[in-house]
């Protein structure tokens, strides 16, 4: 069987430090094209890694028969046009998370996938980490009982990624906190609880801290130094409760607060244990038996996430396997946080209808 034929579009950190190596690593894949609209990437990424061809316009692969696959790893406010274009070349598409800046450009990529067959799976990566597995299967046979409530924190003190840059422009990145961390925990939990529909939303954002981009202090910026002429129109905090057709949601999200505790879990709570799972890291069993409290911190060997994305990404493209990062379920995601924001802006409850079915 003759190697996949891929293109990395977008040749920044996250392709860098997870796709390119991924798919290095998978011997039946072969990276035809590194493509970035700033040249000096894509060439770079040939040298560093010696295979490929650096390009600027990414439909020059797209134009190329032999290639079957794409890697979107672009900003967010490219990532519905990129993946459309892509799918109706008949490409196959991973695309970084979000899938889209909004629940409507995310129903435009939902709608290409269903006309063109191709796959079309989001870059959710937790979906495919053993914690989480873990855990999706203990709910699933019942060891927590009725899942009633899900609580998500993720807070940190002064985090603003590259103030003033894309990750602060509404435009660019669609959102803050929300779309940026928040992302990550929601699709974390609606996994484990088997993706139950959204019925109805009511949340808060806030842009506080970076306003007065000039004083804003900080430790680091992780996404590049601070540009005082950029734009900062995006939530630096997030507050809601989540209505599902299952358990309730809620959540609280900070890019930057004024307090000095990381809050990085989510809690899921069942009427016979409970779990908390520290984001990135281990999990902790809490239950009861024979009138006795018990803690239980379970130990497993991990497989790399990011590889078995990329991994089962291939191998569903040749085997017609749906992923569970596929653009059908990972869409409720993004209609819970356009959800939250439009109740932020509107200051009232949204009620969500179902889930339009995309034509066929």
């Amino acid at each position: 069987m003759s190697k996949m034929k891929v293109a990395i579009i977008g040749c920044g950190s996250i392709a860098n430090g997870t796709h390119i190596p991924a798919y290095l690593a998978n011997p039946d894949a072969e990276i035809k094209y590194f493509c970035d609209i700033v040249g000096e990437k894509a060439e770079k990424a040939v040298q560093d890694y010696g295979c490929g061809e650096a390009i600027e316009d990414y439909r020059m692969a797209l134009d190329d028969p032999e290639i079957e696959a794409v890697s979107v790893c672009t900003s967010n406010d490219v990532h519905a046009s990129i993946s459309i274009d892509s799918l109706r070349a008949g490409k196959n598409v991973l695309c970084e998370k979000p899938a889209a800046r909004t629940y409507a450009e995310a129903l435009e990529m939902q709608q290409a996938q269903h006309e063109t067959g191709r796959v079309l799976n989001i870059g959710v990566v937790n979906r495919f980490n053993t914690g989480v597995n873990r855990i999706k299967q203990m709910i699933g046979d019942g060891e927590l009982g009725e899942v009633y409530h899900v609580y998500v924190s993720f807070r940190s003190q002064r985090s603003i990624p590259g103030l003033g840059g894309a990750f602060t422009t509404k435009s660019i990145a669609g959102g803050g906190a929300l779309i940026d961390w928040g992302v990550h925990f929601l699709d974390i939990v609606m996994y484990a609880l088997g993706d139950p529909r959204p019925k109805a939303v009511s949340g808060q954002t806030y842009s506080k801290l970076g306003l007065d981009m000039p004083n804003y202090a900080y430790l680091n910026m992780w996404a590049g130094p601070p540009d005082y002429a950029g734009t900062y129109d995006v939530d630096d905090f997030v507050t809601a409760l989540i209505r599902t057709e299952g358990p309730t949601i809620s959540l609280n999200g900070a890019w930057a607060q004024n307090i000095g505790a990381e809050e990085m879990y989510i809690d899921i709570l069942g009427d016979r244990a409970g779990i908390r799972l520290q984001y990135g890291k281990g999990f902790v069993v809490y239950g009861a038996k024979d009138g006795v409290l018990l803690e239980t911190t379970p130990t497993f060997k991990s497989e790399e996430m990011f590889q078995t994305e990329i991994d089962s990404f291939l191998d569903c493209i040749r085997s017609g396997r749906k992923l569970a990062s596929h653009i059908d379920t990972v869409i409720l995601s993004s209609q819970i946080i356009q959800g939250i924001y439009d109740s932020s802006e509107q200051n009232k409850e949204v009620v969500f209808d179902q889930v339009p079915e995309a034509k066929q």
